[in-house]
């Protein structure tokens, strides 16, 4: 009975106490402030999920070692550094073009309050960061790339920033300028970034959680063990980073009433290696897998 209430309350505890964290920490010290508490929040957040994993697991399978963590850790690392060069050249060629003062007039309504502001930034990123995904299974061109993320043969949070870099920054590139095309304030990406971090490990955790009506809004562990599935009709469904907005949008929905795989991964082989599965986008020159192996 216990162990059923928790699965229900986890998702919405976890999640609520990191935003309330960011939150807390804006109020008091600004956007400084909310960076200090984002990264407070998600190392908590890491840890709790670490522990749960080991004694509230989804699949007690995916506790095994599968031999990459470190190609795991590795990927994360390389992709927090290329994300933060390419924001960095980003926001140079912004600079460039329009100089660094901003403009008089933009089309960010910043005079509304910040609980419309969060998630009409959370909307719209999420435009951009569904299609870069979507584009990721269905173009031929992208799919080596993403493939080395559902190469994963086990979900956990570790393999939260398991993405190659360039599938990372087809993601930034096709929704942060929006953001900033837009004037959005710093507050509201910083937000965006944070959500999408707390999201991010929480969707790829091996906890044993329920989530009801909460799947239809926000992407869940639930919905995203369909995504990993290695059947086209379950894999290409889900594609949503943070929200389901747009997945409800062009129908690519999907959560049935029912267990999702434990088998996960792709049919294809993925080297083992971190430097491997670098090179291997760039030396696969075949099609992406066929239909039932594209998950």
């Amino acid at each position: 009975m216990l162990r059923t209430a928790m699965s229900y309350v986890l998702w919405p505890l976890l999640f609520g106490l990191c935003v309330a964290a960011v939150a807390v920490g804006m109020a008091r010290g600004g956007e400084d402030g909310a960076k200090i508490a984002f990264c407070l929040a998600y190392a908590g957040l890491a840890l709790a999920v670490g522990v749960l994993e080991r004694v509230l697991p989804h699949e007690r399978s995916w506790l095994e070692p599968d031999g990459q963590t470190f190609a795991n850790i590795a990927h994360t690392v390389l992709n927090k550094g290329a994300v933060g060069l390419l924001i960095f050249g980003i926001l140079a060629l912004k600079t460039a073009l329009m100089g660094d003062t901003a403009p008089e007039a933009t089309l960010w309504p910043d005079d509304w309050p910040m609980w419309v502001q969060v998630p009409l930034g959370l909307a719209i990123a999420e435009l951009g960061l569904y299609w870069a995904h979507r584009l990721a299974h269905e173009w031929a061109v992208l799919w080596p790339y993403h493939a080395v993320h559902h190469s994963v043969t086990r979900l956990w949070f570790v393999n939260t920033g398991r993405f190659h870099f360039v599938d990372t920054a087809v993601s930034v590139v096709l929704s942060q300028p929006i953001l900033w095309l837009m004037g959005a304030p710093a507050a509201i990406l910083l937000w965006v970034s944070a959500v999408t971090a707390f999201i991010g490990i929480l969707t790829h955790c091996n906890i044993e959680m329920r989530f009801g009506p909460v799947s239809w809004i926000f992407n869940t562990p639930g919905l995203h063990r369909w995504h990993h599935s290695t059947a086209l009709e379950e894999g290409n469904t889900n594609y949503g980073e943070n929200l389901m907005l747009w997945d409800h949008a062009f129908r690519t929905f999907y959560n049935p009433d029912r267990r999702p795989p434990a088998k996960i991964g792709i049919l294809t082989p993925m080297p083992e290696t971190f430097l491997g599965q670098l090179a291997y986008p760039f030396r696969e020159r075949r099609v992406p897998p066929a239909p039932a192996e594209a998950g």
